[in-house]
């Protein structure tokens, strides 16, 4: 998505900060260090939560640092896979994994929305916005999903586990019809949008720009300044739709695998 002349990106001192409020709001309860590396080794669907953050740079060779993740990962039962952002450590990490082979892939935007301001959400007509908890929140995103009943469970464990509250909403219409759902996670003045869905029959209706504006009117309202989601960069409705709302690429993010089937 190409920035705009009047778009202006974050500093890198709030991209630091959007990294830090993503990497909390996305743990589970399965995680570890090794040598300054945080391994998540949550069954869940989402990546975040089951792969390296490689945030330090450690003192053991490169080789058996990996040697060691990939048992840990092994004894989940999980495909080793590292996420490779810009603060990334050590910073050649990309290109050392590139070297040995391993397959890049889900090339991922980070997008922020700077100075939130008050806005009147225009839901649709006779619609509603309603709170859910997290169990209801898990099942309803994952069976729009498809997910397996062990995905659904680890999305409600790291849910309920997570020290960064989420909030999770759904856009239901006059016979109570699901339009869209999605969260906020909020930490400080950080506002983060997830799991933002709108089911198959209800796309193309402005349903998810709609109940993106409520969220973020009741983050404003909780104390958020700024706005952060994710989104992998070739869905272009997604960033259509993120871009009319006035977010802007802070970073890039993407994963890497030694195994071909990784996902």
């Amino acid at each position: 998505m190409p920035l705009r002349p009047r778009d202006a990106p974050p500093t890198a001192t709030l991209a630091r900060r959007i990294e830090d409020a993503g990497l909390n709001a996305s743990a589970p309860p399965q995680q570890a260090f090794v040598d300054g590396w945080l391994l998540r080794l949550s069954p869940g669907k989402a990546k975040r939560s089951r792969c390296i953050n490689a945030l330090q740079r450690g003192h053991l060779p490169l080789d058996i640092m990996l040697a060691r993740c990939r048992a840990a990962f092994s004894s989940a039962g999980l495909p080793l896979i590292v996420r490779i952002t810009p603060f990334t450590q050590p910073p050649d990490l990309d290109a050392e994994l590139a070297a040995r082979g391993w397959r890049r892939f889900d090339e991922t935007l980070v997008l922020a929305k700077l100075d939130l301001q008050p806005q009147t959400p225009q839901l649709p007509p006779r619609s509603r916005l309603q709170p859910v908890g997290p169990a209801q929140y898990a099942e309803v995103v994952g069976q729009l999903r498809g997910s397996p009943p062990d995905q659904i469970a680890a999305h409600f464990e790291r849910l309920a586990a997570s020290r960064v509250p989420y909030q999770g909403h759904l856009l239901l219409g006059p016979r109570d019809e699901l339009l869209a759902c999605g969260q906020i996670a909020l930490e400080d003045s950080l506002a983060g949008l997830y799991d933002i869905f709108t089911p198959e029959v209800q796309r193309g209706r402005g349903h998810a720009r709609a109940l993106c504006q409520a969220l973020l009117q009741r983050a404003l309202e909780q104390g958020s300044r700024h706005a952060y989601l994710q989104v992998d960069e070739a869905n272009a409705p997604a960033l259509k739709l993120y871009q009319g709302l006035g977010f802007v690429p802070a970073y890039r993010y993407h994963y890497r695998s030694e195994e071909a089937d990784a996902h």
